[in-house]
């Protein structure tokens, strides 16, 4: 038996990416970093390539060459870390554009693949990734001499829409770039939420795609089911669980489930998990282990076969803001125990 049946809408995800569109002054990517923000980046880049995109962006060249082995040839596939040592080949091999993110990644670059496309990533504030102001003068007439197929930059705080460092990376980003005939992009999901003025050429959305804030009307991408193992009725003072975290302060139903903190059922959700039968919120009770989480199921009426951890009643960033977390790492840590069932 898996842990867990999960269930991927990749209907629901083309869905958001073009609501997304419609939102965007100009043309729109498709962020699918990190497997697809663990969902599958391959099944999820094929289903967005049929609904019109034709830009991707991952971090790192490894996973940039899986989407080109499910999409062949054809979308651009943007590699956020750049060009970093031992790159060459996958970047070569698999027509990856990496975004420079230093005068070292653009040597190297210009050494090993002279006549490859590449973009650059401009740091506007965020001090992560990218060139800052000055290293950005240094190398600016080098750099536009290659001729670039991207300026890029990403915003800090775009999730805080008031938050002045908003217009102040803007108006960098302006700067940096001013008379520069190359498409630029600025805005990922929080950016093209924003407004117009932070769109420019191109929209680079993630976490809107798969159900996430801030994009508020996106349709839920997940639906996570977890089998029941094995109910048991416990008396008043008994304890469920390490630690005896938990003692029943009634006759209690008690279910055991087939997930824990290896299937990204977070340790710090203990004392706050809750899950769902039907519409019933039944609340977990003990620690959350490894493989395994307790339930106290008393008030349903009948026992369950499963119970739902993520569905209609509770979405990533709900289940996020119980474990003190985002609904990124809440996605990105889904095990891979559970047996997973794509949609359309």
């Amino acid at each position: 038996m898996s842990s867990g049946h999960l269930t991927i809408d990749l209907g629901a995800i083309a869905a958001n990416w073009t609501a997304l569109a419609a939102q965007s002054a100009g043309e729109t990517a498709a962020v699918i970093k990190a497997d697809g923000y663990g969902l599958g980046a391959g099944r999820i880049a094929r289903a967005l390539a049929e609904a019109g995109a034709r830009r991707f962006f991952v971090a790192l060249a490894e996973e940039g060459a899986a989407v080109r082995a499910a999409l062949g040839p054809g979308p651009m596939i943007g590699v956020l870390s750049g060009h970093m040592e031992g790159d060459t080949e996958l970047i070569r091999a698999h027509d990856l554009v990496p975004m420079l993110n230093s005068v070292d990644q653009m040597l190297r670059q210009v050494e090993a693949l002279p006549n490859r496309p590449f973009g650059i990533q401009l740091d506007t504030g965020m001090s992560r990734l990218g060139m800052e102001p000055g290293e950005w003068s240094a190398l600016r007439d080098l750099a536009m001499s290659r001729k670039p197929v991207l300026l890029m930059s990403h915003l800090a705080c775009a999730d805080e829409p008031d938050h002045p460092m908003n217009p102040r990376q803007l108006h960098q980003f302006r700067e940096m770039t001013a008379g520069l005939d190359v498409p630029r992009s600025l805005a990922a999901t929080g950016g093209i939420l924003l407004g117009s003025d932070y769109h420019f050429d191109l929209t680079r959305p993630g976490i809107g795609l798969f159900g996430g804030q801030p994009f508020a009307e996106a349709r839920p991408v997940v639906r996570l089911d977890i089998p029941v193992i094995q109910l048991r009725t416990i008396a008043p003072g008994e304890t469920v669980g390490y630690a005896n975290a938990w003692t029943a302060e009634r006759p209690s139903r008690i279910a055991t489930l087939s997930a824990g903190y290896a299937d990204g059922l977070l340790r710090a959700l203990g004392g706050r998990l809750r899950l769902y039968h039907g519409a019933i919120p039944c609340a977990a009770v003990g620690r959350v282990s490894m493989d395994l989480i307790t339930v106290d199921v008393t008030d349903l009426r009948e026992d369950p076969g499963y119970l739902t951890l993520l569905g209609p009643h509770q979405g990533v960033d709900r289940l996020a803001a119980a474990a003190g977390t985002i609904g990124y790492e809440i996605l990105t840590s889904l095990g891979a125990r559970y047996s997973r069932r794509y949609v359309a």
